[in-house]
């Protein structure tokens, strides 16, 4: 009878190099470096994964879900040297080109190693209270954006844009390690964003979930629109007041520590830029309707969202049990597909008039964020903690892999509330240079 768990380091060492030539097989020649120092796999290449323990694969991949990838990496058990988002694709290229016959196999190999020790899970959120609740959602918001404005600052653009970018074709081929291209970039989305509203002079704006007020200003400064942004996070309103005072449109820009659904007042143009993947599927319906109510006649509401990847899944993170970005980064997080938020926007009497695809935009953006990250990471680790840097750099570094494989969109929607006054074509729609507005 075979034994199922080595009786030694050396043995656990075959074992792992069996595997490692089993991914070769698969089609990936997975670089690794073992805790007696030995590399297996390619060198150079753009990422080696480090096993601290003879057991640190086991854990790793055993059960085979994002949590326990996730809580082996935040133990330290595992590291990555060089690319989290090259490791990530590889490893998921890997479990897609398995079959039921080949997950078994790997499966009984890993049981092979030794059984790795029990951790604790530190870091990961609990929430009090009704999900969804006034007080429960400032609750998750403030965990995610008031970690630090050191942080995101080590790996946002210049104007601090804490959501999907708009790539021109000739950034293609540009080095995530350029940040100028980012910059730009995130510029060219709040332009594109202002475009799609038809923002007027004089008009009114809403900004729910201001961030730190970055929309706001461009609006404000490059439009000639008077804003509110609303935002449940201290740390941002305060950033965000401060910004709109040093560009000179203090006077036009308000920003207000306040729940969406306490405003009252009606506007000419919504702007709701990765907000609605806070508010909960089971409450996009009501979310729809205020923001309805808040428009006026002929008003324009512009949803940017993240989405699910496939027609028919709703990923409910705070229900997730085995949802690594439900339990440390988004908790009570929901996703819809692009086809129902479109729906509920149409449900709640909008007409839709416009509808874009930005998911290999996402990719990208997430790459450029991991990549700043990881060029600043030991300072990251200085300033928030070792547990929040690997939280962050495995979160994006993941998205932006799922982004790349569809498994998550990011939908604009523009629509209207009754008969709104827009161009007839998309010609206003062409960003020239760096998308600051003609």
């Amino acid at each position: 009878m075979v034994a199922l768990v080595p009786a030694s380091d050396a043995d656990a060492a075959e074992v792992v190099t069996e595997l490692q030539q089993r991914f070769s097989v698969a089609g990936i020649d997975l670089p690794l470096r073992l805790w007696d120092g030995r590399d297996l796999g390619p060198t150079p290449s753009d990422y080696r994964l480090v096993l601290h323990h003879p057991w640190s694969l086991r854990a790793l991949l055993v059960p085979p879900n994002d949590l326990q990838a996730g809580e082996t990496y935040l133990s330290g058990a595992v590291d990555v040297e060089g690319s989290m988002v090259a490791s990530l694709r590889d490893l998921s290229r890997f479990r897609d080109g398995l079959t039921v016959r080949g997950r078994l196999a790997l499966a009984r190999a890993l049981l092979r190693l030794p059984r790795p020790p029990d951790r604790g899970q530190g870091g990961r959120v609990t929430l009090r209270g009704r999900r969804h609740s006034r007080r429960r959602d400032a609750a998750a918001i403030q965990h995610h954006y008031d970690v630090g404005d050191a942080l995101y600052q080590r790996f946002l653009d210049e104007d601090m844009v804490y959501s999907c970018a708009y790539f021109a074709e000739e950034d293609r081929d540009a080095p995530v390690s350029d940040r100028s291209v980012l910059d730009r970039a995130q510029r060219r989305k709040l332009e594109l964003v202002c475009r799609k509203l038809s923002l007027r002079p004089g008009e009114r704006l809403l900004d729910v979930g201001c961030g730190w007020g970055s929309l706001a200003i461009h609006a404000a400064r490059y439009h000639g629109v008077e804003v509110l942004g609303v935002t449940l996070s201290e740390n941002q309103a305060a950033v965000a007041r401060e910004r709109a005072a040093a560009a000179g449109v203090g006077d036009r820009v308000r920003i207000e520590l306040s729940d969406y659904r306490d405003v009252s007042e009606r506007f000419d143009a919504i702007a709701s830029i990765g907000m609605a993947e806070h508010v909960g599927s089971d409450q996009l319906e009501r979310y729809v309707a205020h923001l309805y109510e808040r428009l006026s006649d002929g008003g324009r509401l512009l949803n940017h969202a993240i989405t699910t990847g496939k027609r028919n899944v709703v990923r409910d993170l705070g229900e997730s049990p085995d949802s690594f970005i439900g339990r440390y980064v988004f908790p009570d997080g929901a996703l819809v597909p692009a086809h129902r938020m479109a729906q509920l926007i149409e449900r709640g009497g909008f007409e839709l008039r416009d509808l874009e695809q930005l998911r290999p935009h996402y990719a990208r953006t997430l790459g450029h964020w991991v990549a700043n990250v990881e060029a600043a990471y030991d300072q990251i680790v200085d300033e928030v903690g070792a547990v929040a840097a690997r939280v962050w750099r495995a979160y994006m570094a993941g998205s932006s892999v799922a982004f790349e494989r569809g498994d998550l969109g990011v939908v604009q929607i523009l629509a209207t509330r009754g008969n709104a006054d827009l161009p007839l074509d998309r010609d206003h729609l062409a960003l020239i240079g760096d998308g600051r507005g003609s």
